[in-house]
């Protein structure tokens, strides 16, 4: 096949592709005289592109617009319906699963509890897999019609030898588990479907980026606060999200030596005083109590106990205390991205995030600029996620979706240089 500058044609016309599909989808609807400027191609290129995915049911028309003094200009968009992405919340709560149509509109949804502080491997494999068969069996989706299947879990996210990731979540004894491979060797779907793995903060980031408060921002670094903590920094955010995101394990950052024992069994981490986990083991030890439920109820119960909506209601002394200090902690948190990254925007999410941050960003914000250098503090904001406390399921359905688009809407199957099968895992792998 012929090759310009070591491209092929296949080459360029993926890249053609995959730029009018990318600008459709983030900027459109848009009409084909106006891609022509937006991508950099030809009339004759756009015009081409175009009809192919026209004719694919990828890109569909979406109304028209006047011109001037010409014919009205049919507008053009990504088609909806063309396909689906399946989206998972590996939380330390719950794995939470969501079904999408191509516009990322949630078309079902289906959840697991997890058992207080337990983080079995098989256990959550298998809700993995029950979700997804759950998802395609009560949509009706067609499996064929599925694009991609995205994961955000806790912990480091590597790839093996092969390449397929490997999680390390030390605070919740994953070591090397190799997710991506045991669910592509057991999920009931077409053989040329990739599965992504990913941290859930860095999903929650391009989630952010896309569509929530991140949108506009080059330089923006996204805390997960949950029953743990964790970051995504992004520097250098383009249309479509983020050009190099990156999950920090900021949770593990020493804010006070000697400090309390982290989950990770050092001392000090600031997850131990801005985590959900740690936090209502400090309200514990100080005698609070909070009903029974999860520990998203508990986090609820401590908030309303310091800052009780009602007259009548005093605070208490010690859950006031407590929320002060984790305010200070957080601010503190805050400040060390400020001065590492520089970042122009600061997110706090996730849900044990989003019930602290509604409580307590006055306080964040105030703190951060007292412990982080002045430059860099007075180019920052300081905001709460606007995507809400599942925005990591999202994020996750982002991950095949930005796979699909950068390739230009083709199908994985002609594509002889993917890996599609996976190393057999040995039994017992995941028996952690």
């Amino acid at each position: 096949m012929g090759e310009r500058n070591g491209r092929t044609v296949r080459d360029l016309r993926r890249g053609s592709r995959a730029a009018v599909l990318q600008r459709l989808y983030f900027a459109g609807p848009l009409s084909r005289q106006e891609l022509g400027p937006a991508t950099g191609l030809s009339s004759g290129s756009i015009s081409n592109v175009v009809g192919d995915l026209v004719a694919e049911g990828l890109v569909e028309e979406a109304g028209a617009v006047d011109s001037d003094g010409g014919r009205p200009r049919t507008l053009l968009r990504v088609a909806p319906g063309h396909g689906c992405v399946i989206g998972i919340d590996v939380g330390e709560t719950r794995v939470r699963a969501a079904l999408f149509d191509l516009s990322l509109t949630e078309v079902a949804l289906t959840e697991r509890l997890l058992s207080r502080h337990v983080y079995d491997t098989d256990r959550i494999v298998r809700h993995i897999l029950d979700a997804m068969a759950d998802l395609l069996r009560d949509t009706g989706a067609r499996p064929d019609r599925l694009l991609g299947v995205g994961i955000g879990v806790p912990g480091m996210v590597v790839p093996d030898a092969d390449g397929h990731a490997v999680v390390h979540g030390q605070t919740i004894g994953w070591d090397a588990v190799p997710l991506e491979a045991v669910v592509r060797a057991e999920a009931d779907i077409p053989a040329h479907v990739r599965v992504h793995v990913d941290n859930g903060a860095k999903t929650l980031g391009q989630a952010e980026t896309w569509f929530g408060a991140g949108q506009g921002a080059r330089d923006v670094a996204v805390a997960l606060l949950g029953s743990g903590v964790g970051a995504c920094i992004v520097k250098g955010g383009t249309l479509g999200g983020a050009a190099d995101g990156t999950a920090i394990e900021w949770g593990h950052t020493t804010v006070k030596v000697g400090g309390r024992r982290c989950r990770c069994g050092a001392r000090g981490c600031l997850e131990a005083y801005v985590g959900a986990e740690g936090l209502l083991e400090r309200w514990y030890e100080v005698g609070g109590e909070a009903p029974d439920g999860d520990d998203e109820t508990a986090l609820a119960a401590l908030i309303a106990a310091a800052r009780p909506r009602s007259r009548g209601h005093r605070p208490d002394p010690a859950a006031a205390t407590l929320l002060a200090e984790t305010a200070e902690y957080l601010g503190a948190g805050v400040a060390t991205l400020v001065n590492l990254f520089a970042p122009e925007r600061i997110l706090i999410g996730g849900w044990a995030g989003l019930l602290l941050g509604h409580a307590l960003l006055p306080e964040v914000r105030r703190h951060a600029e007292a412990y982080a250098l002045h430059y860099p503090a007075g180019r920052a904001t300081i905001e709460l996620s606007r995507l809400g406390p599942d925005a990591v399921t999202l994020g996750a359905a982002t991950l095949p979706l930005a796979d699909f688009l950068q390739r230009g809407g083709a199908a994985v199957v002609s594509e002889p240089s993917v890996q599609v099968r996976p190393t057999p895992v040995p039994p017992g792998t995941l028996r952690r």
